[in-house]
């Protein structure tokens, strides 16, 4: 005698027609009049925002570069190849008048890029680079804190500039020792 299964279809809905009426209440709730215009420009609006304050930033970091390197041409050599990684970092966040001002050569005089930094420069080399370590620092941790508030694709990019910016500090204070 042979041995009959019972059919095993469930009564009610498969899962493939809940997974599809599911993705269907997304799509139409991604349409609703909430996601019209008005919060697509609110969130250009923050991201541009956020993109301008990211740049303006590295350019301010680039400019304090210029100053110790100025003020410490002995530091030149160690400083001028990260001071171009955040002079890009600037240019990939909209600022194009972070390459407006070249870094200074080991000849330029002193006074004129130290009297253009934020802060005055250490007479001690030491302490002009833990200055900068500490600016890096300071800098990735706002972005990594900011991560949260930009969308993707900003996001991954300050993720990387801040990781570039730890990676920086970590350079400065081996630099220093």
């Amino acid at each position: 005698m042979s041995f009959i299964l019972p059919s095993r279809t469930p009564s009610g809905p498969r899962r493939r027609s809940l997974l599809a009426g599911a993705a269907g209440a997304v799509l139409l709730v991604g349409c609703s009049s909430e996601s019209g215009p008005e919060s697509a420009g609110g969130e250009d609006r923050a991201v541009k925002r956020a993109r301008a304050r990211v740049a303006r930033d590295s350019a301010a970091l680039a400019e304090r570069y210029t100053a110790v390197i100025a003020a410490h041409p002995e530091l030149t050599e160690l400083l001028t190849p990260l001071r171009a990684e955040v002079v890009r970092h600037a240019e990939a966040f909209g600022d194009s008048a972070a390459t407006a001002t070249p870094a200074p050569s080991s000849s330029a005089p002193s006074s004129s890029a130290a009297a253009a930094a934020p802060s005055p420069v250490p007479a001690d080399p030491e302490s002009a680079l833990a200055g900068l370590a500490t600016a890096e620092t300071e800098l990735a941790d706002r972005r990594t804190k900011a991560l949260l508030d930009v969308p993707g694709e900003l996001a991954r990019l300050m993720a990387s500039v801040a990781a570039a910016g730890a990676g920086h500090a970590y350079l400065l204070r081996e630099g220093a020792k």
